[in-house]
């Protein structure tokens, strides 16, 4: 079978990213260009600034990875783009450009889901064994995946209100660390103890989450704390934070385990990169007998490789998409 050479464009959030990637799990090349400096000076993303830098950045960004790979675009079969969900401002820039490559050089266009391609960032140097359970895990979602092969899901459960990656990140802010968030209490939960007695979050029986609660227990008590003038342990209260976040991810994830059966489990999204969560993950793997399929580090955050990799079977079948698509801000995967 001939190989299969897809360049791939995402740029959902604050991340310039193109990659070329062969075979759906082979990365010929990747670049990104990440904003994260920039939004830093204003403790999170700012959509207008976002759009207007991936507007400035993608073209050096395809020139850099076509310089990588050695190949122009005229090499390579299809054109693969994130769609959905993300900003719209920035989803557009993204959706836009790989328009004008697919009309230009005759390219299908496929169009891809943001939280698929998290998902699929585990096929790449690996192969998915289904059945699967996929924890999805970042900024924007926390959900429950259950595939029976490609593109075969069943949604298990979902936040209802804040994603885990969410509450990291005002947390943080209220502790007083900088933007992004979630790598930094990480840091700072390393130093500490879970000293601080939090509430767990959606303490029942199903498989959805929430983190509001969660998250409010902690600015409260920072609020109360600097009324009564007395100092805040951060050391103490980034890895109590941490500890019951976690714990509801594992909890859920071990339920979900035995009631199912399942021994292939999958982590997807920004907050697996957090090594403290892949431990305790990995733990409850151990104990129920399941083999736990992570991503490499590189491609845990927002990244063109894994959108190349879930767009392979889609070229495989043939699904291409039509060059008025649009962009979505919000979107499911079932």
């Amino acid at each position: 079978m001939k190989d299969v050479y897809i360049l791939s464009i995402e740029s959902s959030c604050d991340e310039t990213s193109i990659a070329i990637v062969k075979n759906g799990n082979e990365v010929v090349a990747l670049t990104i260009l990440t904003q994260m400096d920039t939004h830093a000076e204003f403790g999170g993303v700012v959509p207008e600034i976002a759009s207007r830098m991936h507007t400035e950045n993608i073209t050096m960004v395809l020139e850099e990875t076509l310089r990588k790979a050695k190949m122009g675009v005229e090499d390579v079969d299809a054109i693969a783009v994130t769609y959905a969900p993300g900003l719209l401002g920035s989803l557009l820039v993204g959706i836009e450009f790989a328009k004008v490559l697919s009309y230009v050089y005759n390219k299908p266009l496929i169009k891809v889901n943001h939280l698929i391609g998290h998902i699929y960032a585990n096929k790449i140097n690996d192969n998915l064994h289904f059945p699967c359970l996929a924890l999805i895990i970042s900024g924007g979602h926390t959900e429950l995946i259950k595939m029976t092969g490609d593109y075969e899901f069943e949604l298990m459960g979902e936040t209802q209100d804040d994603a885990i990656g969410e509450a990291f990140d005002k947390v943080a802010r209220v502790i007083g660390l900088k933007y992004p968030g979630g790598p930094n209490i990480e840091k700072l939960a390393l130093n500490g103890k879970p000293t601080y007695k939090l509430p767990k979050p959606v303490n029942d029986d199903s498989y959805n989450f929430s983190y509001s609660g969660l998250k409010s227990s902690v600015i409260n008590l920072v609020h109360n704390e600097e009324q009564r003038g007395n100092i805040i342990n951060k050391e103490d209260l980034a890895c109590s934070f941490q500890y019951t976040a976690v714990e509801e991810l594992t909890r859920k994830l071990d339920m979900a385990l035995k009631n199912t059966n399942i021994k292939n489990i999958i982590i997807a999204g920004g907050v697996s990169a957090n090594k403290y969560l892949r431990e305790e993950i990995n733990k409850v793997c151990l104990k129920n007998g399941a083999k736990l399929n992570l991503p490499e580090f590189i491609y845990c955050t927002d990244n063109a490789a894994m959108i190349g990799a879930a767009a392979y079977p889609l070229y495989l079948k043939k699904d291409f998409a039509d060059l008025d698509l649009n962009a979505e801000s919000t979107i499911s995967i079932c």
